[in-house]
């Protein structure tokens, strides 16, 4: 693979967690969740690194994320630098720094009303039909603040 190619692919890898972000900010779980292969796997995890929770295939994605944050609440992503590694032509691994808040509507049962969470997502790519898709994506913590 020649430099061109592979700046190509980087920016395509970019291009494609920018929709992921997107896609979560408008609430648009399916269009999320046919960013990942049909097997495809999402791990959010705490701030201690235990798994918070984990989510295989589309379906479970598009279901699980929205069931999360609960109705009528308002979500901001922002990614910041990335470090992407090609392992092929068909293959990448990366991380992300990002920065999530979540503002949900008046906190009913305990539950939080604000989040605001920082850390890195951490995905995996693979390359199908000519077309990036996200693998595996893991979301590790280093701090979160809630508001209740």
């Amino acid at each position: 693979m020649d430099d061109i190619e592979r700046l190509i692919i980087l920016e395509d890898l970019r291009r494609l967690m920018a929709h992921y972000v997107y896609s979560a900010d408008q609430q648009r779980w399916p269009e999320l969740a046919a960013l990942f292969i049909p097997d495809g796997t999402f791990t959010p995890h705490n701030v201690d690194g235990s798994v918070a929770r984990r989510m295989t295939g589309r379906e479970e994605i598009a279901a699980t994320i929205p069931a999360t944050i609960g109705p009528g609440a308002v979500v901001i992503h922002h990614l910041f630098s990335d470090e992407i590694d090609m392992d092929s032509a068909a293959s990448a691994h990366g991380v992300f720094a990002m920065e999530d808040l979540i503002s949900r509507p008046a906190s009913t049962g305990g539950q939080f009303t604000s989040m605001h969470g920082y850390g890195h997502y951490r995905p995996r790519f693979t390359r199908t039909s000519g077309r990036w898709y996200i693998a595996e994506l893991a979301l590790t913590r280093l701090r979160v603040d809630f508001t209740y």
